[in-house]
C-alpha cells in the first residue's frame, strides 16, 4: 500500500523581531566539530538563515566556511564570488542601487539552494543594509489577510528570464513559469519554496486579459506583506560575519549605498545542502550518538 511522504521538518517562521536573537553559530565550532556542522544547517533549515561569526575577513578562510557544507555550485557569474559595484555583470547585485527583497535564480528551472554573503569591507562610503524577509511568515499573513491572493499566487503560472548579458538568455523551465508560492504536491498545505524576483518577471502569456488588473491586485498584496516593517529585518554586516541563506525561502535585499564594498560568497545546490543535512540528521539525530552504518530501514529513503 501507500505510504505517506516523511512529515516536513518544523520551521520556525519569524519577523523582524527576530534581530533580538537571530540564528548564529560560531567559526571555530564549524570549522572543527561534525555536530556543529549539524546544528548550523539545522538552524538554516528550521528559520531559513543563519550567521556565522568570527571568520577571518578573507576569500579563502569565505571559501572554506562554504565548503563545510559542500561544493560551490556555477553559474554566469562564475563559481565563488568576489566582487564590487562595478557593472562586471549585467545584474543590479552589481551596482550600488538598493534592491527589494526577492530570491536569486528565479529565471533558473532550478534555484541555487543555499545564498552565502561575506562583506569583507566597505570604504569611504556609507548605507548598504542588509535586508532579510521570511517569505514563509510572509505568505502566512497574506493567506490571513488575502487569502484570494494566496490562492492565485500558489497557482498562476509566471514566466521568468534574465537578460543582463549579451552571451545569454536564460529562462526558467517550462516556458510557461512557475507559481510564486510552490507546496507540496500531496502535503498541499506545505508550503515548500517562494520563488520571487519582481525584476525577472516575464510577460505573462497564460493569463486572461480580463484577469490582469486582478493580478496586479494579487502583487500589490504580495508586495504589502514582503515589505511591511514586521517583516522587514535590516542588519548591518560586517567583516567578519558571514551569512547563510535559504533561497527557497528567504528573499534578500540591500540598502543603496556609498563608497566601495567588496562582497565574496557563493551558491550551494538544493540538492547538495539537503544532501549534507540529512547525513548528518542520520549520524547525530539522537545527539552526539554516532550511527556508523547507514539501514536499510532508514526513514531518510
Amino acid at each position: 500500500g501507500t505510504q505517506p511522504p516523511p512529515a516536513p521538518e518544523e520551521k520556525i517562521l519569524w519577523s523582524a523581531g527576530i534581530v533580538k536573537d537571530p540564528p548564529t553559530v560560531q567559526y571555530e565550532d564549524i570549522m572543527s566539530d561534525e555536530l556543529a556542522v549539524y546544528k548550523w544547517l539545522k538552524k538554516i533549515d528550521q528559520f531559513g538563515f543563519c550567521f556565522v561569526t568570527g571568520v577571518p575577513p578573507t576569500t579563502k578562510d569565505t571559501e572554506e566556511v562554504i565548503r563545510r557544507i559542500s561544493f560551490i555550485r556555477h553559474t554566469q557569474y562564475g563559481g565563488f564570488w568576489d566582487f564590487t559595484s562595478d557593472l562586471a555583470y549585467g545584474d543590479t547585485a552589481y551596482t550600488n542601487l538598493g534592491l527589494p527583497a526577492h530570491t536569486d535564480n528565479s529565471y533558473f528551472t532550478d534555484p541555487c539552494g543555499l545564498q552565502v554573503f561575506h562583506l569583507l569591507s566597505h570604504e569611504q562610503g556609507t548605507g548598504g543594509q542588509t535586508l532579510l524577509v521570511d517569505g514563509f511568515y510572509a505568505a502566512s499573513i497574506l493567506k490571513e489577510l488575502y487569502p484570494d491572493s494566496y490562492r492565485l499566487l500558489s497557482t498562476v503560472l509566471v514566466p521568468t528570464h534574465s537578460a543582463g548579458d549579451e552571451e545569454f538568455l536564460y529562462r526558467a523551465r517550462p516556458l510557461s513559469g512557475h507559481p510564486i508560492l510552490q507546496h507540496d504536491p500531496i502535503n498541499k498545505d506545505s508550503l515548500i519554496q517562494v520563488r520571487y524576483g519582481n525584476d525577472h518577471r516575464s510577460a505573462m502569456r497564460n493569463l486572461d486579459p480580463s484577469n490582469m488588473m486582478a493580478w496586479y491586485d494579487v502583487l500589490r498584496h504580495w508586495n504589502k506583506c514582503l515589505t511591511s516593517a514586521d517583516s522587514e529585518y535590516w542588519v548591518q554586516l560586517t567583516a567578519g560575519t558571514v551569512v547563510v541563506v535559504d533561497n527557497h525561502r528567504v528573499l534578500h535585499g540591500r540598502s543603496a549605498f556609498t563608497g566601495k564594498r567588496r562582497m565574496c560568497g557563493a551558491y550551494i545546490g538544493l540538492d547538495d545542502w539537503r544532501a549534507r543535512l540529512d547525513a548528518l540528521r542520520g549520524r547525530y539525530g539522537q545527539g552526539r550518538v554516532v550511527i556508523k552504518e547507514r539501514s536499510v530501514w532508514d526513514l531518510g529513503f
